[in-house]
């Protein structure tokens, strides 16, 4: 099929170059500059142009061959997955359609595998794309009339490991799309992590290291959560509430708190401290999209599931 590829092709490629390989897409009605090498088959590595089909993410060397392939073989407007979630945002002042599909590689191996050699032309580490199977990778699209358009993905272990200091993973691997950067689609994916883990009933953190860039998403989207609860509470609230109304990390609230400056020593112990200066800054300008409605959520753990 089209894009499959093995180990010793990754090793080949990684050993003849370390710069990029493939220095432009084009997917749907985008063309983007790429940032980083990826292992594609070597019969595309000295393609300037990499053309990529939008919603099964099979690619080719040529435009005719994409358009050929779109008109007489895609079979799905959509990433080939179950659809769990859907809701209308406003983002940047226009109502988006936003879907969030869920792909299991046990059932759709060559488009995950795609997905991560896709995502290795924006990301800086390493992705294995020849170790999909553990994972579940969860793809945000905006649909029009034409389909649902990838914006952005991220992936989660079906079995979620321990994360040092307490809680799960929730996200291993998150990209938005060049195209689509700067609309919030980051933090909706990193809101949406959260929320499986509230169903799972359980705490969740990303997979480290997370990058510079990572981790400036992460706190702005943890300080407006936390500052969410602390402006409507009234009284005392310790960490560990806090922990277990958000599904956050106590080890990711405290250093969350300290970040922006919101805990004091003060008579021998530390208190929260909300000023009118950063609840403005960080809640009340922050205008978020990111904000996920849990009764849209049509998902059930990976554990609870029956055997297919």
């Amino acid at each position: 099929e089209e894009g499959e590829l093995d180990l010793a092709t990754l090793k080949e490629h990684e050993e003849a170059t370390k710069v990029k390989n493939i220095s432009r897409i084009v997917m749907g009605k985008w063309k983007m500059e790429t940032w980083y090498f990826s292992p594609f088959p070597k019969e595309y590595s000295k393609s300037e142009m990499l053309y990529i089909c939008e919603y099964d993410l099979n690619f080719f060397a040529r435009r005719e061959q994409l358009d050929r392939y779109i008109q007489t073989k895609c079979r799905y407007f959509h990433p080939p997955g179950d659809e769990i979630y859907r809701e209308t945002k406003v983002i940047n002042g226009e109502e988006h359609n936003i879907a969030i599909f869920e792909v299991d590689p046990q059932y759709q191996r060559a488009y995950c595998e795609n997905l991560c050699l896709l995502a290795k032309l924006f990301l800086d580490h390493k992705t294995l794309y020849y170790d999909v199977e553990p994972f579940l990778f969860y793809i945000i699209t905006e649909v029009d009339s034409d389909g649902a358009h990838m914006v952005g993905y991220f992936s989660k272990e079906k079995v979620p490991s321990l994360a040092e200091g307490g809680g799960e993973y929730n996200l291993a691997c998150i990209l938005t799309l060049p195209c689509y950067q700067r609309r919030g689609y980051g933090k909706l994916m990193i809101a949406f992590s959260y929320e499986l883990s509230r169903r799972e009933s359980k705490m969740g953190t990303p997979e480290r290291p997370i990058s510079d860039l990572g981790l400036v998403s992460y706190r702005s989207y943890w300080v407006y959560a936390l500052l969410e609860i602390l402006h409507k509470h009234r009284g005392s609230i310790s960490v560990q509430e806090l922990s277990e109304r958000t599904a956050f990390r106590t080890d990711d609230i405290v250093k969350t708190l300290q970040a922006f400056n919101l805990i004091r020593y003060f008579g021998g112990q530390h208190s929260i401290l909300v000023t009118p200066k950063t609840l403005e800054q960080h809640y009340t300008n922050a205008k978020p999209n990111w904000i996920i409605d849990s009764t849209k959520l049509r998902w059930t753990p990976y554990h609870e599931r029956p055997k297919r």
